[in-house]
């Protein structure tokens, strides 16, 4: 859901004059994009220590993979992203304040050039996440209504009802 946040409160800063309202959603973006890289680290941990099941054998091996591609890069950017919106903040000489208790540490100092550099690849990272969510989504969503053949169960236990 942090992700489904951060992304609408990316594009409104982007769009919002300068001034403090942009400020406020700068901050906002920053210290929600810090909370997904801990939650996602922390989840990459789990994820190591707890592996997941093996592939359903219903599930036809293409189909398979290509939610392995879509996982992993899903994984990735959810590490990336966080970072190169740090180093481009601190490119462009901001500080990055979470929830405006503490200030995380300057990475890079201001430069104009990294600033553009960091913020063009993470704007472009986030039109490939918003591409992926929809596929992961929609893949879920496929699963669970048209195929019913219990992916979707394995991805939302707590959402499955027990079979009778």
């Amino acid at each position: 859901m942090l992700v489904l946040s951060v992304i609408p409160a990316g594009f409104t800063m982007m769009n919002l004059p300068s001034g403090p309202a942009q400020d406020r959603f700068f901050d906002i973006h920053r210290s929600i994009g810090f909370t997904i890289l801990c939650l996602a680290v922390l989840r990459v941990v789990v994820r190591i220590l707890n592996p997941p099941p093996p592939r359903p054998a219903n599930l036809p091996f293409a189909l398979w993979l290509g939610a392995e591609v879509i996982h992993y890069a899903l994984y990735t950017l959810l590490l990336v992203m966080p970072v190169l919106g740090w180093l481009a903040s601190n490119a462009f000489g901001s500080a990055v304040r979470v929830y405006g208790l503490f200030t995380l540490p300057m990475l890079v100092g201001k430069d104009d050039a990294l600033a553009d550099l960091f913020g063009v690849t993470h704007q472009r990272l986030c039109y490939l996440m918003i591409m992926l969510l929809v596929l992961h989504i929609g893949g879920g969503l496929w699963h669970g209504i048209i195929r019913r053949d219990g992916v979707l169960s394995r991805m939302l236990p707590h959402l499955s009802r027990p079979r009778a």
